[in-house]
């Protein structure tokens, strides 16, 4: 019975999204099509951002500035509860969705999923997100937007609750 309802759903959903649509006598296809070519605008306007930032990050993952930045917090971490193995995931994931991917998957393997490294990874990756990419894709799509200057430090400390808050919650439900 369940499974029949849950097939169901979507085709419903489609159905009851045209009904209005066909009683009413207004061009929808021509609205999909304004619609369509200002979604294409969008993303013409974001391409410029898009490759600055998939350079920059390029050449900070190159030049081995998460490295050195892990080294240097490697042991306040250790003193704040923060494994170390986490250090890399956790300078990387606020840069690039695809590099912080890659650690989690190196530390997986390194580290084993049921490790308690591997817990606190699994729930930052859940919990946070790639703050430079979405402020540039914010602030350069949205063109009436002009005081931006305290976004970049609170999506900072928000990185950094998340890294805490991580490590906090998997200590309290599986350490």
């Amino acid at each position: 019975m369940i499974e029949a309802i849950s097939a169901a759903v979507i085709p419903l959903i489609l159905l009851l999204s045209a009904v209005p649509m066909l009683s009413r006598r207004r061009d929808y296809f021509s609205v999909f099509i304004n619609g369509a070519r200002e979604g294409l605008e969008v993303a013409i306007r974001l391409l410029p951002t898009m490759i600055a930032l998939t350079a920059a990050l390029s050449m900070v993952q190159a030049s081995g500035a998460l490295d050195l930045l892990t080294e240097i917090l490697r042991a306040p971490a250790a003193v704040l509860g923060i494994p170390a193995e986490i250090l890399p995931l956790a300078a990387a994931r606020p840069l690039s969705g695809s590099a912080s991917t890659a650690e989690f998957v190196r530390l997986m393997d390194a580290c084993g999923a049921d490790s308690l490294p591997a817990l606190c990874a699994s729930v930052m990756m859940g919990s946070s997100d790639t703050l430079i990419y979405i402020l540039s894709v914010y602030f350069s799509g949205a063109p009436g937007v002009r005081r931006t200057r305290h976004a970049l430090p609170v999506a900072a400390a928000m990185a950094l609750f998340c890294l805490f808050l991580s490590c906090a919650a998997a200590r309290m439900f599986w350490g």
